[in-house]
């Protein structure tokens, strides 16, 4: 039913998808004046950038880099330009879970899993992606190893010791790993070795830090000095902003886990959406000024464990894919969501994406991306504004914003309700002509008439003219 439903919605929202305004040159993404994470420079890429996800045990039949770098130009078409890969190296097997166990319990953090190929293959992937203009970042596990890591061989003290078992320390909730001490100088020497390895050797562009707030914040901080003499890299952090404000000092984006969790419990526990937009004020006022969150209806932990995004979100996940590609940050995409992909995927067990060639929703994806491109007001810098706006009779059902970066506008409406609706925006905070880029591509005049009509779980896109 889900699948229907969405194939019918999607149908309706990118086969219509015109631009009129398409021969307009996309703005430069680069500052006059470097932004920063706390004391750190940002790399002038980060602010504007997206991430797609690659889950490559999963991605394909021969789960490689070398398979997936087929699928470069595919995703560079679609507008993709920042790869994260889930870790690339080997797996612990003492302990492990399943048949080829969780990539996070690594055994060795400088070298390749031969499930996914060579070094070779995989320094030949980055320079494919460079030469097509992308960026790729890798997972990075710092706070725990598997049992059989090396380190537990030639530098027990790296680790964490549990006295009532005189073994090493098993991480909260997962036996399959165990966690490293990070009061240990010559551990946090060693972890930033090893991180700088990847960037010399491989020339990767920056780290997705798992589980960061598991690690000491000055560790971070002690890291980022040391790798940021080498170059400028994209820090992301698994954490929620809301919930480690202070880490926020050291990276340049962060996930907003808050809002996932709560979007969810919006729609199956039908709570007010006054609780989302509460939490999109905090995620305003939380953190450095310029601090970027990443928007995302699923990822690895989320499909694998608690869902596809439709068991969660239902119809619900239109709106909220197009929340994610306007609101300020950077958005997500995780491997298969251009399909739709509405299968949980194995953790520890090979379980390949059901690729049909089809691709039903990278048009949709591709939009939201050139959209983001072609229009300075979607940038996710500090000189881009989001304006909450209000209805006169649809506010328990609207989430509406303007998106704002000098004469740039962009105009976002969605319905987050089963409800058919019929409102007015009542601020005056736009006016003038705006192109229907997200219905039937005409230009419509808001300055003296802002009233809308919208489907259940609709979403409008107007861009001014």
């Amino acid at each position: 039913m889900i699948t229907k439903l969405f194939t019918a919605l999607c149908t309706l929202m990118f086969l219509s998808c015109t631009n009129s305004n398409s021969k307009k040159e996309a703005p430069t993404t680069k500052n006059a004046t470097m932004e920063k994470t706390g004391n750190f420079p940002r790399a002038n890429w980060v602010s504007n950038t997206n991430v797609y996800e690659v889950n490559l045990r999963q991605y394909t039949k021969a789960g490689s880099f070398d398979a997936f770098a087929a699928e470069l130009p595919r995703l560079k078409l679609m507008g993709v330009e920042t790869l994260w890969f889930m870790p690339i190296t080997p797996i612990a097997q003492k302990n492990k879970k399943g048949t080829l166990g969780s990539p996070y319990a690594t055994s060795d953090y400088t070298a390749i899993n031969p499930e996914f190929g060579t070094l070779e293959d995989f320094k030949n992937l980055v320079n494919s992606a460079h030469a097509m203009g992308m960026k790729v970042i890798i997972d990075w596990v710092a706070n725990h190893t598997g049992w059989d890591h090396r380190w537990t061989k030639e530098h027990p003290e790296y680790y964490l010791m549990d006295s009532s078992t005189n073994d090493f320390h098993i991480a909260s909730g997962m036996d399959d790993i165990i966690e490293l001490n990070f009061a240990n100088p010559a551990l946090r020497k060693a972890m930033i070795d090893a991180m700088t390895y990847w960037v010399t050797e491989t020339k990767i562009d920056g780290f997705r830090c798992d589980l960061a707030s598991w690690v000491e914040q000055d560790f971070w901080v002690e890291a980022r000095t040391a790798l940021e003499k080498t170059k400028n890299l994209f820090w992301l952090a698994e954490l929620d902003p809301t919930e480690n404000p202070n880490y926020m000092e050291v990276f340049d984006a962060a996930y907003s886990w808050k809002w996932m969790h709560l979007t969810e419990d919006y729609y199956k526990k039908q709570l007010p959406l006054a609780d989302l937009k509460n939490l999109l004020m905090q995620y305003d006022s939380t953190g450095r000024e310029n601090n970027l969150k990443l928007w995302f209806t699923t990822n690895h932990d989320e499909n694998s464990w608690n869902g596809t995004e439709y068991e969660k979100y239902g119809p619900m996940a239109l709106p909220l894919a197009a929340f994610s590609f306007t609101w300020k940050g950077i958005p997500l995409i995780y491997s298969g969501q251009e399909l739709p992909n509405n299968k949980r995927l194995e953790f520890f067990e090979k379980d390949t994406i059901q690729w049909n060639g089809k691709y039903l929703v990278a048009p949709m994806y591709s939009n939201f991306l050139k959209l983001r491109k072609e229009h300075k007001a979607l940038n996710a810098t500090d000189s881009s504004k989001t304006i909450l706006l209000h209805s006169d009779n649809a506010e328990k059902q609207l989430l509406a914003y303007l998106r704002k970066n000098g004469d740039d506008e962009v105009l976002i409406l969605l319905n987050m309700s089963k409800e058919f609706l019929k409102f007015n925006i009542i601020d005056n905070m736009f006016s003038g002509n705006f192109i229907a880029n997200y219905a039937s591509g005409e230009t419509i005049d808001f300055t003296n008439n802002k009233s809308f009509e919208m489907q259940p779980w609709e979403y409008l896109i107007y861009v001014k003219q």
